[in-house]
Protein backbone atom coordinates (compact mmCIF):
# COMPACT_ATOMS: atom_id res chain seq x y z
CA UNK A 1 0.00 0.00 0.00
CA UNK A 2 1.25 3.45 -0.79
CA UNK A 3 1.77 5.85 2.34
CA UNK A 4 0.83 9.68 2.26
CA UNK A 5 3.84 10.66 1.36
CA UNK A 6 3.72 8.68 -1.97
CA UNK A 7 4.26 10.30 -4.77
CA UNK A 8 2.68 10.59 -8.14
CA UNK A 9 3.61 11.98 -12.02
CA UNK A 10 2.39 14.46 -13.65
CA UNK A 11 2.13 14.31 -17.35
CA UNK A 12 5.22 16.57 -17.64
CA UNK A 13 7.11 13.71 -15.27
CA UNK A 14 7.39 16.08 -12.52
CA UNK A 15 6.61 14.47 -9.55
CA UNK A 16 3.79 15.45 -7.31
CA UNK A 17 2.50 14.15 -3.56
CA UNK A 18 -0.62 13.97 -2.57
CA UNK A 19 -0.42 16.12 0.05
CA UNK A 20 0.80 19.00 -2.58
CA UNK A 21 -2.37 17.92 -4.76
CA UNK A 22 -4.91 18.68 -1.70
CA UNK A 23 -3.00 21.85 -0.94
CA UNK A 24 -3.75 23.29 -4.81
CA UNK A 25 -7.46 21.97 -4.38
CA UNK A 26 -7.53 23.66 -0.92
CA UNK A 27 -6.12 27.51 -2.88
CA UNK A 28 -8.80 26.55 -5.51
CA UNK A 29 -11.55 26.66 -3.13
CA UNK A 30 -10.35 29.98 -1.41
CA UNK A 31 -10.04 31.33 -4.96
CA UNK A 32 -13.90 30.72 -5.36
CA UNK A 33 -14.39 31.51 -2.16
CA UNK A 34 -12.75 35.28 -2.80
CA UNK A 35 -14.52 35.44 -5.78
CA UNK A 36 -17.86 36.62 -3.84
CA UNK A 37 -17.42 39.80 -2.95
CA UNK A 38 -18.90 41.45 0.27
CA UNK A 39 -20.69 44.82 -0.55
CA UNK A 40 -21.66 46.82 2.54
CA UNK A 41 -25.15 48.48 1.47
CA UNK A 42 -27.04 51.59 3.55
CA UNK A 43 -29.46 50.48 6.10
CA UNK A 44 -26.50 48.05 7.67
CA UNK A 45 -27.96 45.32 4.36
CA UNK A 46 -24.86 43.70 3.27
CA UNK A 47 -25.14 41.35 0.26
CA UNK A 48 -22.94 38.95 -1.25
CA UNK A 49 -22.50 39.02 -5.26
CA UNK A 50 -20.79 36.54 -7.83
CA UNK A 51 -17.78 37.51 -9.19
CA UNK A 52 -17.46 40.96 -7.53
CA UNK A 53 -20.65 42.52 -9.90
CA UNK A 54 -21.79 45.89 -7.95
CA UNK A 55 -25.49 45.89 -6.29
CA UNK A 56 -27.52 48.89 -5.33
CA UNK A 57 -30.00 48.26 -2.20
CA UNK A 58 -30.36 51.34 -0.13
CA UNK A 59 -34.11 51.99 0.05
CA UNK A 60 -35.14 55.65 -0.41
CA UNK A 61 -37.65 55.67 2.69
CA UNK A 62 -34.53 54.72 4.82
CA UNK A 63 -32.53 58.36 5.38
CA UNK A 64 -30.01 57.11 7.40
CA UNK A 65 -27.67 59.54 9.88
CA UNK A 66 -24.84 58.04 11.06
CA UNK A 67 -24.57 60.68 13.91
CA UNK A 68 -27.71 59.07 15.52
CA UNK A 69 -27.91 56.28 17.56
CA UNK A 70 -32.04 55.68 18.41
CA UNK A 71 -32.57 54.77 22.11
CA UNK A 72 -35.16 54.47 25.06
CA UNK A 73 -35.53 54.88 28.56
CA UNK A 74 -38.74 52.25 30.48
CA UNK A 75 -39.56 53.90 33.37
CA UNK A 76 -40.83 50.29 35.54
CA UNK A 77 -41.77 52.53 37.92
CA UNK A 78 -45.16 53.10 35.78
CA UNK A 79 -45.64 50.02 33.89
CA UNK A 80 -48.00 48.02 35.42
CA UNK A 81 -48.52 44.09 35.43
CA UNK A 82 -52.02 44.25 33.71
CA UNK A 83 -51.43 46.83 30.99
CA UNK A 84 -50.82 45.47 27.30
CA UNK A 85 -51.49 48.83 25.61
CA UNK A 86 -47.51 48.40 24.20
CA UNK A 87 -47.81 45.10 23.30
CA UNK A 88 -51.16 45.75 21.37
CA UNK A 89 -49.70 48.71 19.67
CA UNK A 90 -46.85 46.76 18.23
CA UNK A 91 -48.98 43.77 16.97
CA UNK A 92 -51.13 45.83 15.12
CA UNK A 93 -48.57 48.31 13.77
CA UNK A 94 -46.49 45.50 12.42
CA UNK A 95 -48.69 42.11 11.65
CA UNK A 96 -47.65 39.29 14.27
CA UNK A 97 -50.09 37.46 15.75
CA UNK A 98 -48.76 36.71 19.44
CA UNK A 99 -50.36 33.36 20.71
CA UNK A 100 -49.30 32.72 24.26
CA UNK A 101 -47.58 29.36 24.82
CA UNK A 102 -47.77 28.53 20.91
CA UNK A 103 -44.94 27.02 20.00
CA UNK A 104 -45.77 29.32 16.40
CA UNK A 105 -45.74 32.38 18.99
CA UNK A 106 -44.16 35.47 16.89
CA UNK A 107 -43.55 38.19 19.00
CA UNK A 108 -41.69 41.78 19.18
CA UNK A 109 -42.25 42.75 22.25
CA UNK A 110 -43.25 40.93 25.40
CA UNK A 111 -44.20 41.90 28.92
CA UNK A 112 -42.58 40.22 31.49
CA UNK A 113 -42.86 39.79 35.53
CA UNK A 114 -39.73 39.60 37.29
CA UNK A 115 -38.83 39.37 40.59
CA UNK A 116 -35.78 39.61 43.08
CA UNK A 117 -35.34 36.75 45.05
CA UNK A 118 -33.16 38.64 47.72
CA UNK A 119 -36.20 41.07 48.72
CA UNK A 120 -39.47 39.26 47.12
CA UNK A 121 -39.99 42.85 45.01
CA UNK A 122 -41.68 42.14 41.87
CA UNK A 123 -41.69 44.50 38.63
CA UNK A 124 -43.00 43.96 35.14
CA UNK A 125 -41.84 45.34 32.30
CA UNK A 126 -41.74 45.08 28.39
CA UNK A 127 -39.04 43.40 26.42
CA UNK A 128 -38.07 43.52 23.04
CA UNK A 129 -35.12 43.33 20.90
CA UNK A 130 -32.38 45.89 22.49
CA UNK A 131 -31.23 47.04 19.69
CA UNK A 132 -27.81 47.07 21.54
CA UNK A 133 -24.30 48.99 19.93
CA UNK A 134 -22.72 45.39 19.94
CA UNK A 135 -25.26 43.23 18.51
CA UNK A 136 -24.29 39.16 19.09
CA UNK A 137 -27.34 38.40 16.88
CA UNK A 138 -25.36 40.23 13.50
CA UNK A 139 -22.21 39.01 14.60
CA UNK A 140 -23.34 35.48 14.04
CA UNK A 141 -25.74 36.00 10.59
CA UNK A 142 -23.97 34.14 7.83
CA UNK A 143 -25.62 35.87 5.23
CA UNK A 144 -25.63 39.33 6.40
CA UNK A 145 -29.35 39.26 7.17
CA UNK A 146 -29.43 40.07 10.63
CA UNK A 147 -28.16 43.80 10.54
CA UNK A 148 -27.37 47.28 12.25
CA UNK A 149 -28.04 50.17 10.72
CA UNK A 150 -25.76 53.40 10.34
CA UNK A 151 -28.17 55.04 13.04
CA UNK A 152 -27.93 51.90 15.14
CA UNK A 153 -31.25 50.24 14.37
CA UNK A 154 -31.19 46.81 14.40
CA UNK A 155 -33.11 45.07 11.80
CA UNK A 156 -33.71 41.27 10.00
CA UNK A 157 -34.03 41.24 5.98
CA UNK A 158 -36.15 38.72 5.55
CA UNK A 159 -35.56 38.53 1.87
CA UNK A 160 -31.47 37.55 2.55
CA UNK A 161 -32.77 35.48 5.43
CA UNK A 162 -32.11 31.13 5.72
CA UNK A 163 -33.85 30.97 8.98
CA UNK A 164 -30.86 29.15 10.56
CA UNK A 165 -31.67 30.84 13.58
CA UNK A 166 -28.16 30.97 14.66
CA UNK A 167 -29.28 34.57 15.77
CA UNK A 168 -32.11 33.55 18.20
CA UNK A 169 -29.24 31.49 19.63
CA UNK A 170 -26.75 34.57 20.03
CA UNK A 171 -29.54 36.87 21.61
CA UNK A 172 -29.32 37.39 25.06
CA UNK A 173 -32.89 39.04 25.35
CA UNK A 174 -34.81 36.04 23.58
CA UNK A 175 -36.13 38.92 21.19
CA UNK A 176 -36.17 36.94 18.26
CA UNK A 177 -38.80 34.93 16.78
CA UNK A 178 -38.65 32.29 13.83
CA UNK A 179 -42.13 32.28 11.60
CA UNK A 180 -43.65 28.89 11.22
CA UNK A 181 -46.56 29.30 9.36
CA UNK A 182 -47.69 31.51 6.56
CA UNK A 183 -48.52 35.32 7.01
CA UNK A 184 -52.20 36.01 5.50
CA UNK A 185 -52.11 38.65 3.74
CA UNK A 186 -54.30 40.87 5.20
CA UNK A 187 -51.46 40.55 8.34
CA UNK A 188 -48.40 41.68 6.05
CA UNK A 189 -46.62 44.72 6.35
CA UNK A 190 -44.75 45.82 3.70
CA UNK A 191 -42.48 47.99 5.67
CA UNK A 192 -41.34 45.25 7.80
CA UNK A 193 -42.13 42.16 6.00
CA UNK A 194 -42.27 38.53 7.42
CA UNK A 195 -42.42 35.45 5.85
CA UNK A 196 -42.44 31.58 6.42
CA UNK A 197 -38.93 30.31 7.39
CA UNK A 198 -37.45 33.41 8.71
CA UNK A 199 -36.51 35.44 11.95
CA UNK A 200 -38.32 38.41 12.91
CA UNK A 201 -37.79 40.98 15.74
CA UNK A 202 -38.70 44.47 16.41
CA UNK A 203 -36.89 46.99 14.32
CA UNK A 204 -38.00 50.27 16.53
CA UNK A 205 -40.33 51.20 14.07
CA UNK A 206 -37.95 52.04 11.40
CA UNK A 207 -40.76 53.04 8.91
CA UNK A 208 -42.11 55.61 12.08
CA UNK A 209 -38.53 56.37 12.65
CA UNK A 210 -37.35 57.75 9.43
CA UNK A 211 -40.80 59.55 8.72
CA UNK A 212 -39.98 61.43 11.86
CA UNK A 213 -42.13 59.55 14.02
CA UNK A 214 -41.98 57.51 17.66
CA UNK A 215 -42.29 53.65 17.67
CA UNK A 216 -45.75 52.34 18.11
CA UNK A 217 -45.40 50.96 21.66
CA UNK A 218 -44.03 54.42 22.65
CA UNK A 219 -46.81 56.12 21.17
CA UNK A 220 -49.60 53.96 22.60
CA UNK A 221 -48.22 53.84 26.32
CA UNK A 222 -50.84 55.19 28.51
CA UNK A 223 -48.06 56.69 30.98
CA UNK A 224 -45.80 57.79 29.22
CA UNK A 225 -43.57 55.35 30.84
CA UNK A 226 -41.20 54.64 27.16
CA UNK A 227 -39.03 57.55 26.31
CA UNK A 228 -37.65 57.41 22.84
CA UNK A 229 -34.77 59.27 21.40
CA UNK A 230 -31.33 59.84 20.23
CA UNK A 231 -29.15 58.69 22.65
CA UNK A 232 -26.20 60.78 21.15
CA UNK A 233 -28.12 64.14 20.86
CA UNK A 234 -26.92 65.62 24.37
CA UNK A 235 -30.03 68.12 23.71
CA UNK A 236 -32.64 65.46 23.19
CA UNK A 237 -35.43 64.57 26.16
CA UNK A 238 -34.13 61.45 26.54
CA UNK A 239 -30.26 61.88 27.06
CA UNK A 240 -31.30 64.67 29.25
CA UNK A 241 -33.00 62.47 30.98
CA UNK A 242 -30.74 59.81 31.56
CA UNK A 243 -28.48 63.00 32.66
CA UNK A 244 -30.45 62.98 35.19
CA UNK A 245 -30.89 59.59 36.68
CA UNK A 246 -29.45 56.29 37.06
CA UNK A 247 -30.75 54.19 34.38
CA UNK A 248 -30.04 49.93 34.19
CA UNK A 249 -28.82 47.86 31.06
CA UNK A 250 -30.84 44.00 31.02
CA UNK A 251 -27.60 41.79 31.13
CA UNK A 252 -25.35 45.06 31.41
CA UNK A 253 -21.89 42.64 32.16
CA UNK A 254 -22.12 40.95 28.23
CA UNK A 255 -20.71 44.69 26.97
CA UNK A 256 -23.61 44.71 24.30
CA UNK A 257 -24.13 48.22 25.28
CA UNK A 258 -28.14 48.18 24.69
CA UNK A 259 -29.77 50.90 23.31
CA UNK A 260 -32.90 50.22 25.77
CA UNK A 261 -32.34 51.50 29.37
CA UNK A 262 -34.66 50.74 32.52
CA UNK A 263 -35.10 53.01 35.21
CA UNK A 264 -34.68 50.09 37.67
CA UNK A 265 -34.35 46.42 37.80
CA UNK A 266 -34.66 44.01 40.61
Amino acid sequence: MMDQGARDKTASGQEVSREDELNEARRAFMRNIAAASVISLGGGLTLFTVGGSQAQAKKPEEPLDPKKRWGMLIDTTKCSDGCQKCVDACKQENGWEAEPHSPHDVQWIRKVNVKDPATGFMMSLPVMCQHCANPPCVDVCPTGASMQRADGIVRVNMHICIGCRYCMMACPYKARSFVHEDIPEEKKRFHAPMGKGCVTSCDFCAHRVDAGKIPACAEACPEGAMLFGDLNDPNSALSKRLKGIPSYQIREDLGTDTGIRYTRLP
